[in-house]
């Protein structure tokens, strides 16, 4: 079993924008492309874990989530690096249509993804880390069992005060994986 570092992607990985999924709209939050690779090089399990409401919401589709996903895996390979998996929720409990209405196990702040992977995966969760911008990945993260960091970009700033005092802020993702790395 290996530790693994989760991501949230929007705020986290990229720049925020309402509902992207559109590659022309994506933008890396500057120093997260080497970042990642700290994490590869240091032989750390990369997984995204990603909130898709707008899935549900019917602005966009899931096929278009996971273009944007090879188009994100792309530009990390670029460079060398690489994310290990993505697994987005598509569900809202009040706001989905159809299908996608529903209070599910997998949206963040609850733990569906991280188990998910964990068992696809052979990931220690206990061993691992789960780094975003919102109270809700530091939810789902506690809830599975691994140390949570919140990022200061994307929403972290506005969010900071709502986790608890335990909880580790960093900067950006790339003092995330500096911590992270040195531990």
């Amino acid at each position: 079993m290996r530790p693994a570092v989760f991501l949230d992607r929007d705020g986290t990985i990229n720049e925020e924008r309402d509902y992207l999924f559109r590659c022309e709209d994506f933008r890396f939050i500057p120093g997260v492309p080497q970042a990642i690779k700290r994490l590869n090089d240091a032989g750390l399990l990369v997984v995204v874990v990603t909130n898709q409401s707008g899935v549900g919401r019917g602005y966009y589709s899931e096929k278009d989530v996971d273009c944007l996903h090879k188009f994100i895996q792309q530009q990390l390979c670029a460079i060398g690096a690489h994310i290990d998996a993505f697994y987005y929720c598509p569900h809202h409990p009040t706001k989905g249509l159809g299908q996608y209405k529903r209070d599910c196990n997998c949206r963040k702040g609850k733990p569906g993804m991280l188990l998910q992977a964990a068992q696809e995966h052979c990931i220690d969760l206990g061993r691992s880390f789960i780094v975003g911008d919102k109270l809700a990945d530091v939810e789902a993260g506690v809830a599975a069992g691994c140390a949570p960091l919140l990022v200061l970009t994307g929403y972290g700033a506005q969010q900071q005060r709502l986790v608890a005092p335990e909880t580790t802020i960093c900067a950006d993702l790339t003092a995330a994986v500096t911590l992270i790395c040195g531990q």
